[in-house]
């Protein structure tokens, strides 16, 4: 009788154990319903249609064609595009790595200012993120202007000509990528201070016990345990500044010669120009797959790692 009763308690016990995450799992995709619902409303929906009317060629005037990859090897072997990505991904690499840098060297040196000093130099550093594209536009265009504009003005003190930063191939795309690192800045300061802020103090502690200095801190210690705030960082960094487009339109509207035409700007001057869309659907859907080979490539390049507790 005893062993009976200690077996009804055991299989009462198991299925405690098996109804717990049963009703755990439907509570959660109770509450993510709704999430779920827009983002196949709003996301997976159109991204479908977006992928079945890429092998039409239609217009709003006209019928849609079936002409299956033909708008593909359009946007592939058209060598405006290619040069478009290509540019997209060298000014990418011009703005994350300096990006990330400055993040990192601005995060170091918050934590180690008084709290009040750092409530300030976070507020200050957040300030571009919070303005418009539109208006740090337009303010970088002023500041650039060949005659009057303020980086001239203090560059003729020096007895340096004036120089065209915005009408000079040469130097068109950086100065294009100065305004697009001053945005993004703020935002990847507070994340790297949030990692530096994780990492337990006790490390550090250990370590200058141990006689390690500033630099054996930062490249083992710190730089190590931030590694995944770091790829973060660089992943989202890339797929942001690879899809610029209120900044090269605004201040040269992909000039000169191209030299800015980066490739949102690109497929937003097809689609304004061109009579049928299916060219710029496929272009679109084509950078949505580079934008996917560069974040495999930085995973791959920096593996992410969990942090372990000594």
């Amino acid at each position: 009788m005893a062993v009976t009763s200690l077996r009804a308690a055991r299989v009462e016990r198991r299925a405690g154990v098996r109804a717990r995450p049963r009703r755990e799992s439907r509570a959660a995709f109770t509450m993510l319903a709704p999430l779920l619902v827009l983002l196949a409303v709003f996301v997976i929906w159109p991204l479908i249609h977006a992928v079945y009317i890429s092998f039409f060629t239609w217009s709003f005037y006209d019928p849609a064609v079936f002409v299956g990859l033909e708008n593909y090897i359009n946007v592939v072997t058209d060598e405006e595009f290619v040069n478009s990505v290509v540019r997209g991904l060298l000014f990418s690499a011009m703005v994350v790595p300096v990006q990330v840098t400055i993040a990192f060297v601005f995060a170091n040196l918050v934590k180690t200012v008084s709290r009040r000093m750092a409530a300030v130099m976070k507020v200050t550093i957040y300030v571009p993120a919070v303005i418009s594209e539109v208006i740090a536009a337009i303010v970088f265009a002023l500041i650039y202007t060949h005659r009057g504009g303020l980086l001239n003005w203090f560059l003729d003190f020096f007895g340096i000509e004036a120089i065209p930063w915005l009408g000079d191939t040469a130097t068109a795309l950086p100065a294009v990528a100065i305004p697009a690192i001053w945005i993004g800045m703020g935002v990847a300061s507070l994340i790297m201070l949030a990692g530096l802020l994780d990492i337990p103090e006790a490390y550090y502690e250990c370590a200058s016990l141990d006689g390690a200095g500033p630099w054996t801190k930062m490249f083992r210690i710190t730089l190590p345990l931030m590694k995944n705030v770091i790829l973060f960082l660089l992943v989202t960094g890339f797929a942001a500044s690879l899809q610029f487009l209120i900044l090269p339109w605004l201040m040269t509207q992909g000039g000169p010669v191209n030299s800015t035409n980066l490739p949102n700007l690109f497929i937003l001057q097809h689609f304004n120009t061109d009579l049928y869309v299916g060219y710029s659907i496929a272009a679109a859907l084509l950078l949505f797959g580079v934008l996917g080979a560069v974040s495999a490539v930085i995973f791959r390049l920096v593996r992410s790692e969990k942090a372990m507790d000594a």
